[in-house]
């Protein structure tokens, strides 16, 4: 949209920024239950707003198959693969490495190195959204100058592109 607006309109002097792809080295994770991109409307996720214990019995709860040899292998073990990714995603250690490591550890050894990883990488986000939650007051102030400075922009783009398209009031 930005690209045909730009090119019919604007000429040399683009009014839409072209969004660029972030892509990770993850495009997909797949849910707790191993079937389906993770969603909270599918109820397979991890919410930030769950304890460490809630957590815990989340993951517990992740489907896996019944080899006892850990190995990440997205073709023939999605769901352990999936676990083993969430878990390098959180470590920064690659998911084979994390599979060695585990070895014939089994399910259990991966779902408990999952929960720790996850744990840890969350707690910080965790103190932050507990720390907003004591003070609304707080939060809504910095909702309001987000409207507010949303709108400037938003005024400022709309002349532009009615200027640009000979519509100016």
């Amino acid at each position: 949209i930005a690209r045909r607006f730009n090119a019919r309109f604007a000429g040399n002097k683009p009014v839409f920024p072209e969004p660029a792809a972030l892509l990770s080295d993850a495009p997909l994770i797949l849910g707790l239950d191993g079937s389906q991109k993770m969603s909270k409307s599918r109820n397979n996720a991890v919410m930030l707003s769950a304890s460490e214990d809630e957590t815990a019995k989340l993951i517990k709860r992740a489907k896996t198959d019944s080899e006892r040899i850990i190995t990440y292998d997205p073709e023939k073990r999605p769901e352990v693969s999936n676990l083993l990714l969430l878990a390098s995603l959180c470590t920064g250690v690659r998911p084979d490495q994390i599979a060695d490591e585990i070895g014939d550890g089994g399910s259990g050894k991966l779902k408990a190195k999952l929960t720790e990883a996850l744990n840890e990488y969350l707690a910080p986000l965790r103190a932050k959204r507990h720390e907003l939650e004591k003070d609304p007051a707080y939060v809504k102030s910095i909702l309001r100058r987000g409207i507010e400075r949303a709108r400037h922009v938003g005024r400022e783009t709309l002349e532009e592109v009615r200027h640009v398209m000979n519509m100016d009031i």
